[in-house]
């Protein structure tokens, strides 16, 4: 059978879900926590891309719940409470509101910007 390579994280339950249909995988255990952090942070990226394509509110659901997961993943890693989560939030609201005005920039003349849409890794 022809083999297909993902090379990515991926849940608990795949592994057994493949052989469950009869079919061989190979899995590693990612022991250092650098590659682990920077696997989730791909994985943040994989499933917020899925989430952005979907067309219903069940796929929605489905997809907002798979982020949901890699972002607990990430939060329990680098040890964040539901505590410091909501205070980061609140500020974070604070700082740049919410999405209530319906806002789409079209330009800025604002030249000191960065984007953060590409991650860097969490220190």
């Amino acid at each position: 059978m022809k083999k297909v390579y993902y090379n990515k994280l991926v849940r608990d339950q795949i592994k057994t879900k493949i052989e469950a249909k009869g079919e061989a995988c190979s899995v590693r255990v990612i022991e250092d926590e650098d590659e682990l952090e920077q696997e989730l942070l791909k994985k943040v990226i994989e499933e917020a891309g899925a989430l952005a394509k979907v067309t219903n509110r069940t796929e929605f659901l489905s997809e907002y719940a798979d982020l949901m997961v890699v972002l607990d993943a990430l939060t329990a890693k680098l040890e964040i409470s539901e505590a410091e989560l909501t205070v980061a939030m609140k500020e974070n609201v604070t700082k740049k509101g919410l999405f209530k005005n319906k806002h789409f920039l079209e330009w800025s003349e604002d030249t000191d910007y960065k984007s953060n849409e590409t991650p860097q890794g969490i220190k």
